[in-house]
């Protein structure tokens, strides 16, 4: 029995018949229209989300299978946490926190492509990916989470399979990832300012001990590379031909002392060639 497996990148729940699935189909002889009915309504549940399809058709009865994949799981979290993107910094910068329903949704989703054995086991492979992500579980960090889930803390949810949330659940997470963010601007300007003043006490010294003194002082080393650019880089916002500070690197457009005091130098007269005498 000839098949053919049409693959594309689709956004869940919207499906068309235009490129990228239409064109592939076309020469197929399946029913387009059903097709795209078909896989809307497998991943309506990733809506706003690239999901991976495959059309599976049968080349001689036209039937055709779909198969449905799914986003990685981090981008689902950052789906039921409501955010963009994940913590630069995720052992001090919270961004969002999330309750055991949620985690159990994403495991559910996830479920042909984790490890564990039982659901249980999956949920705690989903928190475990909440620590990296600087994403909260019902308001701990992910260690502590899957210490509550060890000793039985969400067993009810867990067997019951539960993925929705009330109303008033989801506005106190909405409320909760803007208090974490208010603490995070809070905690930047802290280390931002103490970066600065170990900066300007060790002017003039090497800017490897410079680096070492602001990790000591565990300050994150996206702010390390924002204040204190590496050799050959313009400090952010700088002037161009700026001078650099000590521990920085000279701004983009600055000349070396060297070739401005070359500049500076006045420039010596050619010799005039004798004229021949006639």
């Amino acid at each position: 029995m000839a098949s053919q497996t049409v693959e594309v990148l689709i956004p869940g729940g919207k499906c068309t018949a235009s490129p990228p699935l239409g064109p592939q189909l076309g020469p197929l002889g399946v029913n387009i229209g059903q097709v795209v009915a078909d896989i809307n309504k497998k991943t309506s549940i990733f809506n706003g989300m690239q999901v991976p399809v495959k059309v599976i058709v049968d080349m001689d009865t036209k039937k055709f299978e779909i198969d449905i994949g799914t986003p990685p799981a981090s981008s689902l979290i950052l789906k039921e946490a409501d955010i963009e993107k994940g913590s630069g910094n995720p052992k001090t910068d919270k961004v969002a926190d999330v309750v055991i329903e949620q985690i159990i949704k994403v495991a559910k989703m996830k479920e042909n492509n984790l490890l564990g054995k039982s659901l249980k086991e999956k949920v705690k492979e989903i928190i475990g990916t909440c620590n990296s992500m600087g994403i909260l579980v019902e308001g701990k960090p992910a260690v502590e989470a899957i210490k509550e889930v060890n000793e039985g803390k969400f067993d009810k949810e867990i067997k019951e399979e539960k993925t929705e949330l009330t109303a008033e659940e989801k506005a106190k997470l909405e409320e909760k990832k803007k208090k974490l963010a208010e603490e995070m601007e809070e905690r930047r300007a802290e280390f931002e300012k103490v970066a600065k003043e170990i900066i300007a006490a060790m002017a003039g010294k090497e800017r490897g001990e410079i680096k070492a003194k602001l990790s000591e002082a565990n300050i994150p080393d996206a702010m390390i590379k924002e204040l204190l650019p590496v050799e050959g880089e313009a400090a952010p916002g700088a002037e161009p031909g700026a001078e650099a500070k000590p521990g920085e690197a000279p701004t983009e457009g600055a000349k070396p002392a060297e070739a401005e005091a070359k500049e500076a130098e006045p420039k010596k007269e050619e010799p005039k060639a004798k004229e021949k005498k006639k």
